[in-house]
């Protein structure tokens, strides 16, 4: 079978790229690697869509993924390592050899979580540390946690951690909180809720296996101080995964799709759409925005085409 579109990535642009294509008569295969949703599904609260007063990013991912399947939509659990060119089509390969021929690929590769750096940290995932309060925060209900970040994604995991934990610290490395003040007042509204700005995490403190705390440093003053906690979550940025095809379409120094708003890239017949794509505000809303910008563009490019 040829499809008219090939997506790569099940988040929100992903999906609603298939909408749209499914909604102007074209086939459509969606490929994710872990799981349709994307990172909306660590959001406990979604309360900045339009039409919705409030909703979890699992709500969300799962009304989405069954509007897709009842239009027609099929969909694929894999990992893509290949996309080249097969005469006027585009050959998709995945991780498990299987190959697939399309019209149009549109990258929606969404982003993972940045590390901190520090040695022996991945010993510690899923054992200390964590990147979903959603995911894991009822592991840590009465315990002490800790949040690494400050930006509107840390402010989020911590105001449902406070919910649930016997304290919760703030750890930032600037000297001031980037997110949303309406966050940062709903946050340290809750008594078990403090803060540390302008420090470092410096070392990941043990005993045997068991998690035990971490260890900062005052940027000004280069004191350090140990900080117990049963848990560390860490909420410090984004990177993307679109290094296995920037020679399909370019990337920007930060390794994004160097793609505007048009979602269009340097190859014929590739678009790209969502957190992978350069630009200035990632939410929600410019996901979806851009699935929909794609998958328009690549019909009319079929149409053309084809």
């Amino acid at each position: 079978m040829i499809y008219d579109m090939i997506i790569v990535g099940g988040g929100p642009a992903g999906m609603t790229a298939a909408l749209y294509a499914l909604r102007n008569g074209k086939t459509a295969l969606v490929i994710e690697k872990n799981g349709f949703g994307g990172q909306i599904t660590h959001s406990p609260k979604v309360e900045n869509y339009p039409g919705t007063l409030s909703m979890s990013g699992n709500e969300f991912a799962d009304k989405l993924l069954d509007q897709i399947l009842n239009q027609g939509a099929d969909i694929d659990f894999g990992e893509v390592t290949k996309v080249e060119a097969e005469g006027d089509l585009h050959k998709v390969v995945t991780d498990d050899g299987t190959e697939r021929l399309a019209r149009t690929v549109i990258f929606a590769t969404g982003v993972k979580h940045r590390m901190l750096g520090l040695e022996g940290e991945y010993d510690f995932v899923g054992e200390g540390i964590s990147f979903c309060a959603v995911c894991d925060g009822d592991f840590y209900k009465g315990k002490k946690v800790c949040v690494a970040g400050g930006g509107n994604s840390a402010l989020q995991e911590a105001i449902l951690l406070s919910e649930k934990c016997e304290s919760v610290t703030m750890l930032q490395d600037l000297n001031f909180y980037t997110g949303e003040q309406r966050l940062q007042d709903v946050l340290f509204a809750h008594e078990n809720v403090s803060g540390k700005t302008g420090v470092k995490i410096t070392r990941l403190v043990a005993e045997g296996t068991e998690f035990r705390g971490v260890e900062i440093e005052f940027v000004d003053s280069g004191e350090l101080e140990f900080v117990p906690c049963d848990g560390l979550f860490v909420a410090i940025g984004l990177i993307p995964e679109n290094e296995p095809f920037k020679d399909l379409a370019d990337l920007n120094q930060f390794g994004y799709f160097d793609s505007d708003e048009q979602c269009m890239t340097h190859t014929s017949g590739i678009f790209v759409a969502g957190d992978c794509r350069s630009k200035g505000v990632r939410q929600l809303t410019t996901a979806v925005a851009d699935g929909a910008t794609a998958a328009l563009a690549a019909s009319r490019y079929i149409a053309d085409k084809f």
